[in-house]
């Protein structure tokens, strides 16, 4: 069967893993969704990522999740804002902060995947993928 949203799927993956404190999360691997990972890696919400070939030889990336020292998960809430029922498209202007500057939105963009911040530096928009804080 296949799957309508891998990145809904993905980000799922990873806040059920954070709610039940697992270290780390495995899912199928994709382009967005090893960029999504890289931007969480470099805005330190978790600590890395691994990809990595399965026992069938599909493609699988590895999260390795980042929690404090009180064992509370680094990531408080993850939301997944466009989707392919209703894509979300924002310019560099429109775009507000989540929280107050505690949290990021994840970008889509003609330069790659980036956070909110980095379009508003580089003055351009794209698709808001999901917000994390």
């Amino acid at each position: 069967m296949s799957m309508s949203d891998p990145v809904a799927d993905f980000i799922t993956r990873i806040r059920n893993a954070t709610m039940r404190k697992h270290a780390d999360v495995q899912c199928p691997a994709s382009r967005l969704k090893n960029d999504i990972a890289q931007v969480l890696h470099q805005e330190g919400f978790i600590r890395g990522v691994v990809g990595f070939q399965s026992e069938r030889g599909f493609p699988q990336i590895n999260v390795e999740l980042k929690y404090d020292d009180q064992g509370g998960s680094v990531i408080r809430g993850i939301k997944r804002i466009s989707r392919p029922g209703l894509r979300k498209y924002c310019g560099y202007q429109e775009m507000t902060t989540v929280l107050n500057g505690q949290g990021i939105s994840i970008v889509s963009t003609s330069h790659g995947v980036l956070t909110d911040r980095e379009c508003r530096d580089r003055k351009i928009g794209g698709e808001v993928l999901c917000q994390v804080w």
